[in-house]
């Protein structure tokens, strides 16, 4: 019978009170607290710098963390009867970030920022993200690429006719993106981060934050990676942000919230601004309508294109008035 890695749980010398299936793992009761366990299919080297990351985050900053474990062969990586590979981790009780409270949304921020502060790790290029122009880059070719095919088909769908109408529109924002950019001071500003060796946690939503007893927890370090701090804090954001069209105050709150906790360089919260003045949404629907096989397109992606339009106006205006000079002076940014 499949355990879900249930078994692995005695090479580790836990016992399970109780399991239950959640967040497409095991989540079990033990003696020793809450642990997770879930099938791993990554690479086994950078797992183990996951561990030293999570290990200098513990002796730095005392942060709770769902901490990789190893088993009492001081293994990282534990095989059941089958041979399935499975990692187990701490766990917290605890419920999502709620993205209609500020209150939840503030508290996130600043453990963010605080997580930022002690994120680092040596550099190994392997694992360092490709630079912010270099992918903004080549999203812009691929939105042009569909463009093309579009205006080549005869018998164009309401999603391909409303995507044409407004294409033109997006991609002039992402390629004005690129050029502020190479003009912004970002690459040196990514390769001191380089240097440095800053660590981004690289999934920063309200999924991956549990709100517990003792405040937030950031929980998946999966697709770490090192890079800009501001890429954390940018996505968490843009998230949010979604949900509230192009909220101002939240969205300057949010910037304080994490200033309070890590300092925030001119630089950084220009870099910030660019990030979230790129069309990524936009983006990620033409990706998925380029790479999918299939002839008709949901209800849900028009659904999708029809709020990015219609939120347009909200966007442009939140990344004039956030960003204003006025706001920045008052606080020293």
């Amino acid at each position: 019978m499949y355990d879900y890695g249930l078994s692995v749980l005695e090479q580790y010398g836990l016992e399970a009170d109780a399991a239950r299936r959640g967040r497409g793992a095991l989540i079990c009761e033990t003696k020793q607290g809450p642990k997770i366990i879930r099938e791993f299919k990554g690479s086994g080297e950078k797992l183990k710098q996951l561990y030293r990351l999570q290990l200098h985050i513990k002796e730095s900053g005392g942060l709770p963390l769902d901490c990789v474990m190893k088993n009492q062969q001081e293994e990282l990586i534990s095989l059941d009867r089958d041979g399935i590979a499975y990692v187990v981790r701490d766990w917290f009780e605890g419920r999502e970030c709620d993205t209609k409270s500020r209150r939840d949304i503030l508290e996130c921020v600043k453990v963010m920022a605080r997580l930022h502060n002690v994120m680092c790790l040596p550099p190994v290029n392997k694992y360092r993200k490709e630079s912010l122009s270099e992918e903004c880059s080549r999203h812009n070719r691929e939105i042009r690429k569909t463009g093309v095919y579009i205006r080549k088909k005869k018998n164009r769908n309401e999603f391909e006719r409303k995507l044409q109408e407004c294409l033109a529109d997006f991609l002039w924002q992402g390629e004005k993106m690129v050029k502020d950019l190479e003009h912004s001071g970002y690459a040196q500003l990514y390769e001191k981060e380089g240097e440095r060796g800053s660590v981004c946690h690289g999934d920063c939503n309200q999924h991956n934050f549990l709100m517990t007893e003792k405040g937030p927890v950031l929980v998946n370090y999966e697709k770490w990676n090192y890079d800009c701090q501001t890429g954390d804090l940018f996505q968490f954001m843009r998230k949010i942000l979604e949900k509230h069209n192009w909220n101002v105050s939240l969205g300057q709150d949010m910037i304080l919230a994490y200033h309070q906790e890590k300092t925030l360089t001119a630089q950084e919260v220009e870099n910030l601004r660019l990030r979230l003045s790129y069309p990524w949404k936009f983006w990620k629907l033409v990706n998925h309508y380029a790479g999918s096989s299939k002839p008709w397109i949901s209800v849900r992606n028009l659904e999708k294109l029809d709020v990015l339009i219609k939120q347009r106006c909200s966007w442009a205006e939140f990344i004039k008035k956030c960003f204003s000079d006025s706001f920045f002076r008052r606080f020293g940014i």
